[in-house]
């Protein structure tokens, strides 16, 4: 096998096995978006907009859906956690955001146009942090070259280990695409719990 072949099924490998934990995300009333299953009792992370009241419905990638409730949001940073009924959910693996580095090659797995199960790919084009609407904090974000379209909103972004890096937040500008990253996502998550 040469090496553009062992490269192909290698990422395909990759993106084969995050893709067990890429879930698609319903409210009823914005359409379809992204979310990851975060944890393995059933918590699935996906983006504040995405959702609009306190009850979705989240389909596996198996095509069981679930109903899921709404246990925790935060508009400024883009991010809501849902709680479904499943016990024993493959969970993503999720790697260390603080580890990235510009020009790291990163995918997203997604939905984009309702289109089920779609990844694309590129470059970390830049680390930093951006105020929040309300001006009351900084938060990081990762910034790419990734093409995002909704439906990509609440998927992860990996890289090329398959680890999450963060979760896909908006589309900002042109083709650059914002990622809230691991380690946010991770805080947010220890402070419902904790």
């Amino acid at each position: 096998m040469d090496l553009r072949s062992a490269l192909t099924k290698s990422m395909a490998d990759v993106v084969a096995h995050a893709g067990r934990s890429l879930v698609v995300v319903q409210d009823g009333h914005h359409g379809v978006g992204a979310g990851v299953i975060w944890q393995r009792d059933g918590l699935v992370v996906t983006n504040n907009h995405v959702i609009s009241g306190r009850q979705a419905r989240v389909s596996l990638p198996d095509g069981r859906e679930f109903p899921a409730r709404v246990i925790a949001q935060d508009a400024e940073v883009d991010l809501a956690l849902l709680q479904i009924e499943m016990k024993d959910v493959p969970p993503a693996l999720v790697a260390d955001s603080h580890g990235l580095r510009v020009g790291q090659w990163v995918m997203a797995l997604g939905h984009p146009w309702g289109q089920r199960n779609w990844v694309t790919a590129g470059l970390v084009s830049g680390l930093g942090s951006v105020q929040t609407r309300d001006r009351q904090r900084q938060v990081d974000i990762i910034r790419t070259d990734v093409r995002l379209a909704p439906g990509n909103s609440g998927g992860p972004l990996i890289n090329a280990s398959g680890g999450v890096v963060g979760i896909n937040t908006m589309i900002v500008g042109g083709d650059l695409g914002v990622a809230v990253p691991s380690h946010v996502v991770n805080a947010f998550v220890q402070g419902i719990y904790h």
